[in-house]
């Protein structure tokens, strides 16, 4: 599938340095003269992304960006302009432009910022079409990671199916909308999901839940009350941190896994339920089983068939995705304009560390939306992110190694620029050259490491070489 590129030409003519057609080899490119032009181009056709070249006649560059983002508020926007002043970029930037490149960045940097928006753009793509397609489920699991892909692809297999799941995985990594995704995947969607958690009650209180109880079954049993195995009847029922209900209520639910019946607290009355049981927990519980915290047989019986939801730092891609959708679900719920994500922020995002993963990056998201009120533009320093330069500096690659001298003190730009290239140099050498796999380490997209590589030069070029 070709990468289609709307780009807006000065009709005054660029530089010699603008001859783009080797770095934009392999893009379908429309050119449009004018911003008329465009606008009948955007009104007619679908585009990844829009390359401003130069600077338009008769109109500001940021009234240019308002008239695209008019037509299409999603489509990532460029600027090329080698003349551009810097307050102007800064200006664009902050009016919702993907980036601004002047004379210090190559045709190389070009070709890396397209390409980053053009995947950008067509993930959010495919997100909307799935929303819409047959598969209403699939908009509950934001993300095109393969490690998303196998999460969903499990869920498709399994979906029409009644046996029992386990979800896996560490705190905020989306557990429950799995399970709700894998209710909604098959036959009893129509019927009610059921939730409880079995680390919120003590235990005679979740045996009661669970189970119901008639009349007098208990101090305060001043009357019959249904359980959560009878209201989730035909439909599923969802046990969150199963890790944590206590040994002797585990037996019982071991006995109504296997026959599927139950007896109110009180009652000598079997009733026949028809559930579909998906437990979920944080802990490893076969680690509970050998500390004899938890049946292994009820184990066994959970785990028919296993799903483990991935920690946001195995689905890095994914970031830009779950934040463009948390910001579009909460300034929804506010009932206000949707807010754009600058580019800075949106990569300090995407390199963040999110040890709360999922949750922890939705909080984050809300709190710049409250916090920022009427500005329609989130900056990193709205998501309280720590400085960019607030890093765990890496080990030395070699035992004993000194690190550089630091600048001066008030020479703010130099002593960022030298440790991100220390970290760099320390990346490659660990990686023995490979930059895909020192982008990995770093937390980096490999073009945006590569991007960075090209930024300091030959010395850096021949690092990644060897």
């Amino acid at each position: 599938m070709s990468q289609k590129l709307l780009r807006i030409l000065d009709t005054r003519g660029l530089s010699a340095e603008d001859d783009c057609s080797q770095i934009l080899a392999g893009f379908d490119i429309v050119a449009a003269k004018d911003l008329t032009e465009a606008c009948c181009a955007l009104s007619s056709e679908e585009f990844d992304c829009v390359l401003v070249s130069g600077q338009q006649p008769y109109i500001s560059a940021v009234d240019a960006l308002e008239l695209v983002h008019g037509i299409d508020p999603g489509l990532p926007v460029i600027f090329w302009n080698p003349e551009m002043p810097g307050t102007e970029a800064v200006r664009l930037i902050r009016a919702g432009a993907y980036n601004c490149l002047g004379y210090r960045d190559s045709l190389e940097t070009l070709r890396d910022w397209l390409e980053n928006a053009v995947e950008e753009s067509r993930g959010r793509k495919r997100a909307a079409e799935r929303a819409a397609s047959n598969e209403p489920w699939r908009s509950l699991l934001v993300g095109e990671s393969r490690a998303m892909e196998a999460v969903v692809e499990t869920i498709r297999l399994i979906g029409e199916r009644r046996c029992t799941v386990l979800i896996g995985g560490e705190t905020g990594t989306g557990k429950e909308m799995a399970a709700r995704a894998l209710h909604m995947a098959g036959p009893r969607a129509s019927q009610p999901l059921v939730a409880i958690n079995c680390s919120a009650l003590p235990e005679n209180l979740l045996e009661a839940e669970l189970f119901g109880h008639v009349k007098g079954a208990f101090t305060g049993a001043i009357q019959t009350r249904v359980g959560r195995f009878e209201q989730a009847h035909k439909g599923s029922l969802f046990l969150d941190e199963i890790g944590d209900m206590p040994l002797e209520l585990q037996a019982k639910l071991l006995r109504v896994l296997q026959d599927r019946e139950i007896q109110r607290l009180g009652s000598s009355e079997t009733i026949k339920v028809d559930v579909r049981v998906i437990a979920a927990t944080n802990v490893n519980l076969l680690e509970r089983v050998r500390q004899g915290k938890f049946r292994e047989d009820l184990y066994y019986r959970l785990s028919v068939v296993p799903l483990e939801m991935p920690p946001l730092r195995k689905r890095e891609s994914d970031i830009v995705l779950l934040v463009d959708h948390f910001v579009k679900k909460i300034c929804k719920l506010e009932g206000i304009p949707v807010k754009k994500v600058t580019p800075e922020a949106m990569e300090r995002l995407r390199c963040g560390a999110w040890p709360g993963n999922v949750r922890q990056l939705e909080n984050a998201v809300e709190m710049a939306v409250a916090m920022t009120g009427k500005r329609e533009v989130l900056f990193a320093s709205d998501f309280g992110l720590a400085p960019a330069n607030n890093v765990k500096m890496m080990p030395s690659a070699t035992p004993g190694a000194s690190s550089s001298p630091m600048p001066e003190l008030g020479d703010f730009e130099a002593a960022v620029s030298q440790f991100e290239r220390t970290m760099l140099e320390r990346a490659l050498q660990k990686t023995a050259g490979n930059k895909t796999a020192a982008a990995d380490l770093l937390g980096l997209k490999r073009t945006t490491l590569i991007m960075k590589l090209r930024n300091y030069g030959d010395s850096m070029a021949l690092c990644a070489a060897r």
